[in-house]
């Protein structure tokens, strides 16, 4: 198990009246690649300030390989933040992009010239070297940024939104490559999204912020199939939600019908409560032996390539179920626009929460 580099202790960060960051807690490991997650405005880009020094908390302490670093200035931590825009010095090269932190150290010219050397080959830049940023694609401007804040070793990488102004495609190459550059320069990694498919992709744990507070902190296997409460469930990929009642072993629907699944904790019968199901744990035309049942009318259809998505409009919400079907199962058994299908799902893919 890696010890801890990075631990986080009751910190709170105020801007006059508003509370950005709310009484937050996190230990994040050696070598981790950490995803600070939630949506705008829920604290986690002021988080990632105070971790780099451009703000300082108002309680609690940050604690850097265990000194408190909670008001040292940007400069004087072994931290280095790289920002979305990249910030390449234009009339550079790549090389002298990269060796800039060196140079501004002092640092002997020969080292310079071999830590250079070696962060090309790193970064899979060395055809590139004496290219201007204007002469690079996006996903070329992205390396050398990783490539400068990289070659002065720093204890921790902070990343905020790194892929934001990449295409889709390229998005989806370059958090592969970050993972692996991730784990060939054993640095923790701290990157700032509000991508959930980027933080389940790249991360070795997630932090899951709303409203500045910490909700959930995990794996993302962890987060994505065990949510900890419904904003999580719902924010954290795609969820089908039924609002209802507890009623014994499930909730109540709005159409009668019991969603049975695991019960929060103490909750009392008849609280009102939300029974939750991914779209993939649906299936068609279930066999008789599935718990959880309904039928419903196909409403619309989005074909992915890998898989077809179905919109179900049934009894038990306002808002039509969606399904995830292989391509495979559609092509045997073809579906259209006002066809009435029959869904099913088991009592452990169901997640419950308190209303």
């Amino acid at each position: 198990m890696s010890r801890d580099v990075l631990e986080i202790e009751g910190v709170s960060k105020k801007f006059g009246p508003l509370t950005a960051v709310d009484d937050v807690s996190l230990s994040i490991r050696e070598n981790e690649f950490f995803a600070l997650l939630g949506p705008s405005g829920c604290g986690k880009t002021t988080l990632l300030r105070m971790l780099a020094g451009f703000e300082t908390p108002t309680r609690g302490r940050i604690l850097l390989d265990g000194a408190d670093v909670s008001r040292t200035p940007p400069n004087r931590r072994p931290v280095n933040l790289m920002f979305q825009s990249y910030a390449l010095f234009p009339h550079m090269s790549v090389r002298a992009n990269i060796s800039y932190g060196l140079e501004m150290e002092g640092r002997p010219g020969s080292e310079i010239r071999s830590r250079v050397d070696e962060m090309l080959v790193t970064t899979q830049l060395g055809g590139l070297a004496d290219r201007k940023p204007d002469q690079l694609s996006g996903g070329q401007k992205q390396r050398v940024a990783l490539a400068r804040a990289l070659i002065k070793r720093p204890r921790v990488l902070l990343l905020d939104e790194p892929l934001g102004a990449l295409d889709k495609k390229l998005r989806g190459d370059m958090q592969i490559e970050l993972k692996r550059l991730q784990h060939e320069v054993g640095i923790t990694f701290i990157v700032v999204t509000h991508d959930q498919e980027e933080a389940l992709v790249m991360a070795d744990r997630m932090a899951v912020l709303k409203d500045g507070r910490l909700l959930q902190c995990d794996t993302p296997h962890t987060v994505y199939e065990h949510p900890a409460d419904a904003f999580v469930a719902g924010f954290i990929g795609v969820m089908n939600f039924a609002e209802g009642s507890v009623s014994g072993q499930g909730v109540k629907a709005r159409d009668g019908s019991l969603i049975t699944g695991s019960l929060p904790d103490e909750i009392a019968n008849d609280a009102a409560a939300i029974a939750a199901v991914r779209p993939e744990r649906i299936v068609l035309f279930p066999a008789d032996d599935i718990a959880n049942r309904t039928s419903g009318r196909v409403v619309a259809l989005a074909y992915h390539g890998l898989d077809l998505q179905l919109h179900v409009k049934t009894p038990l919400a306002d808002k039509p179920f969606l399904i995830r079907v292989t391509a495979d199962t559609a092509d045997r058994r073809p579906l259209a626009v006002g066809d009435t299908v029959d869904l099913g799902w088991s009592a452990a893919d169901t997640r419950i929460f308190r209303h």
